[in-house]
């Protein structure tokens, strides 16, 4: 890929600014989160002019901006933040991405690694028979299109309902697992094909399943709130998306808004970032229809929740109240929704597009659930599977500079296939064994193309959020065992 060479203009150790003098039409400046150190990376490729790109669309304001995981995505950037007047700014599913409401979702325990170590290979042999995964593959529920329905409008609550899982699990989910605005009726047959027999599964690519240990705790006061209080105390993590429908919703709506664009007198410099008036009837379509992939991820992280659950009890040999497998948040890092924030000392209403972002909100935000209300959002940060992941909470800061956003996880530094070159899965799996690390994959070539090498370190990513401000680290945490789609 050609080197970017623009503008970065340093205004602190953390934050690089691309001007909007840099391209006439840019509406804002660009702004980039990240150390002096991951500029170069950040240049290879052309994930910066994205950024610029982005600043052209109707209605941004702020800026165009990016968290240190920045790479090369489809229209935005992976990393990719911007907010758009709900009056008269454009929603694009390019901002959203094809994997609609991919995100995690932590559970703690009250185990311990050396009770969970000795069984670990049976503990994952269970996970990765109970939780279909791999391209393509199917779940256990087999469900109609009048339950469909049920899903992309219910997301977590149907699942709930069908016994996967408690109210308690909902309380500390964002939106409580399901987006206001659904409406299956804006949702292809097509899409609904591809989804109706992939609910409550893994998918391949970067999702997983992992069973960690907590490696370090900084903020003592968050992590109790959490439900962590001791090094090597023993938490899930789950990472999965909205599967093939998502996909198809993001594909079908690109392609309308495509269409529908010159006669909205819509003019954007990459065809990938197709868009439509917020307040339009195709705006309002691909919002609703958004809301239904979303709800849908939101389900299917609920169903692996439980057969999760019931794998550690089959395994351990204990009850799920002993061992207490209790959900510590659910965050979606792919979505684009309505919220306020003041700009320029005015209250507006945004669209915020967080494509490969977390959202993360203060101690005393209203969207929060009570046990959270003292310490701020938990924000959920997945590193590679041979390192470490961090916990953060939300900040004052983020709200007011990134519409309440920060980085989603460690981003990736070669693309799948050049991760692939001159790897092996079983070379991979022996490396990570010698390590302590067990893991499976459904998918040939899903451990080498999601190798440590492919990845840059998390924690530098995370360290540049927590030091410009947009989050405090909590705990870090190390993998033990990790199933891969």
């Amino acid at each position: 890929m050609v080197r970017w060479d623009g503008p970065l203009t340093k205004i602190d150790d953390y934050r690089w600014e691309i001007p909007r003098e840099h391209r006439a039409g840019m509406r804002v400046p660009g702004l980039i989160y990240a150390s002096e150190g991951m500029l170069e990376s950040i240049r290879e490729e052309q994930a910066a002019e994205q950024v610029v790109n982005v600043a052209f669309l109707p209605g941004i304001v702020g800026h165009s901006l990016a968290m240190p995981d920045i790479h090369w995505g489809y229209g935005f950037p992976i990393g990719g933040v911007a907010a758009t007047r709900v009056a008269d700014g454009v929603v694009s599913p390019g901002g959203v991405g094809y994997d609609i409401n991919c995100g995690v979702r932590l559970l703690r325990s009250n185990l311990r690694e050396d009770e969970v170590r000795p069984r670990i290979r049976e503990l994952l042999t269970a996970l990765f028979h109970s939780v279909p995964s791999g391209l393509g593959s199917t779940g256990k529920i087999k469900v109609g299109q009048r339950e469909m329905d049920d899903i992309l409008t219910g997301g977590s609550r149907w699942a709930v309902k069908r016994g996967f899982g408690t109210e308690d699990d909902l309380e500390v989910t964002e939106e409580r697992g399901c987006l206001a605005g659904a409406d299956p009726g804006r949702v292809s047959s097509k899409a609904r094909e591809r989804g109706s027999p992939q609910s409550g599964t893994l998918g391949s690519g970067n999702h997983f399943l992992e069973v960690q240990a907590v490696g370090e705790i900084y903020e003592e006061a968050a992590a109790r709130a959490m439900g962590i209080d001791e090094v090597g105390q023993v938490l899930l993590l789950i990472h999965t998306g909205s599967r093939g429908l998502g996909h198809q919703v993001c594909d079908d709506y690109i392609r309308t808004l495509r269409g529908v664009m010159p006669r909205h007198g819509i003019e954007v410099p990459d065809r990938e970032l197709a868009c439509a008036p917020i307040q339009s009837a195709e705006g309002r379509d691909y919002l609703a229809a958004m809301a239904c992939a979303a709800n849908y991820a939101w389900a299917n992280r609920q169903c692996i929740t439980h057969w999760s659950r019931e794998c550690f009890v089959q395994v351990l040999g204990r009850g799920l109240r002993e061992m207490g497998l209790e959900m510590v948040y659910d965050v979606a890092h792919n979505i684009a929704k309505l919220e306020s924030y003041e700009v320029d000392g005015r209250k507006l209403a945004l669209c915020v597009h967080r494509k490969g972002a977390t959202r993360a909100f203060p101690a005393g935000h209203p969207s929060l659930p009570s046990r959270y209300m003292k310490v701020g959002q938990p924000v959920l940060i997945p590193g590679d599977m041979g390192r470490y992941s961090f916990v953060a909470v939300g900040t004052d800061r983020a709200m007011q500079e990134s519409f309440g956003s920060v980085c989603h996880g460690a981003g990736r530094r070669k693309s799948r296939h050049a991760a692939k070159r001159g790897l092996r899965d079983e070379d991979v799996a022996r490396e990570l064994e010698a390590r302590g690390i067990l893991a499976m994959a459904a998918s040939r070539g899903g451990l080498a193309e999601e190798s440590s090498d492919a990845y840059k370190d998390v924690a530098e990513v995370v360290d540049v959020c927590h030091r410009a401000g947009l989050c405090r680290k909590v705990l870090k945490t190390y993998p033990i065992g990790v199933v891969k789609g």
